[in-house]
């Protein structure tokens, strides 16, 4: 024990080294391995990139400094400043956490994140950008993104009837919806995933929904339709009219690559 006592303050200044070295590989392998757009903007790819560089190179020069000082016998002394922590407290943090991150892989946000944020079939109002109605993209080409942007623009159901739609999303079971009907819904990131926020448009089905699990990815293709929906079936209250995707194929596919609007 009185060992480990004089050992740990040649080992403190180790701590950084490492947590400096264990962050700028956490970023560079959430780079290279494509995960990071599961947590981040892709705008902010290159900056990520060059903080898991800087981190490496911070980490190298550190270290160059401890050998030197310890082969030339430099002693800084004790700390002068004073901390409410004990020292490495800190760095300790900082390393477990880029070891948790290395242990622990990003998920998809899926349903229950989506109905705990409010799923909507508009932007929120911070976040809407100016749209033109006329949307040059084919109705058939369009993202879920680009039909709810064009929604924002021009909110009128009727104006998209018969459009045709082949879109991919994930299943949620909204409570509001009837039994034969489902959200087909992405996450739309503007900064990071903390900051996500969800979007989706009714699909009506020829059977019950229950055949298609919650969180299971699907292509549907079909077309526009408006119609009158309650907000809470169930409790007989008031009708919106409602834009909504008469399903006419719907397949299941794995979950892709790049699950996010941007």
């Amino acid at each position: 024990m009185l060992r480990l006592k004089r050992l740990y303050p040649q080992l403190l200044p180790w701590l950084d080294v490492v947590a400096l070295f264990q962050w700028g590989a956490l970023l560079l392998k959430f780079y290279f391995s494509g995960q990071l757009q599961l947590l981040i903007h892709p705008n902010y790819n290159l900056l990520v990139l060059g903080a898991g560089l800087g981190f490496l190179i911070f980490s190298s020069l550190r270290a160059k400094h401890l050998i030197y000082r310890r082969r030339s016998g430099v002693n800084d002394g004790p700390l002068q400043h004073v901390t409410l922590f004990p020292p490495g407290l800190g760095s300790g943090l900082l390393l477990v956490s880029a070891l948790l991150g290395f242990l622990i892989p990003p998920a998809v946000l899926a349903s229950e994140t989506a109905l705990q944020r409010g799923l909507n079939e508009s932007l929120p109002y911070t976040r809407t950008e100016a749209q033109s109605f006329y949307n040059p993209i084919p109705p058939e080409e369009r993202s879920l993104l680009d039909w709810v942007r064009t929604l924002n623009a021009y909110p009128e159901p009727d104006a998209y009837r018969d459009q045709k739609v082949n879109l991919k999303g994930f299943v949620v079971h909204s409570p509001t919806l009837p039994e034969n009907y489902l959200l087909i819904s992405r996450f739309v990131i503007s900064c990071c995933a903390v900051d996500a926020y969800p979007i989706g448009l009714p699909v009506r089905l020829t059977t019950n929904r229950e055949d298609y699990p919650q969180d299971s990815w699907l292509q549907v293709q079909g077309r526009m339709a408006t119609e009158e929906l309650d907000d809470m079936p169930t409790a007989g209250l008031r009708h919106r009219r409602q834009l909504v995707i008469v399903a006419e194929s719907i397949e299941e596919i794995p979950t892709p690559r790049d699950p996010y609007e941007f």
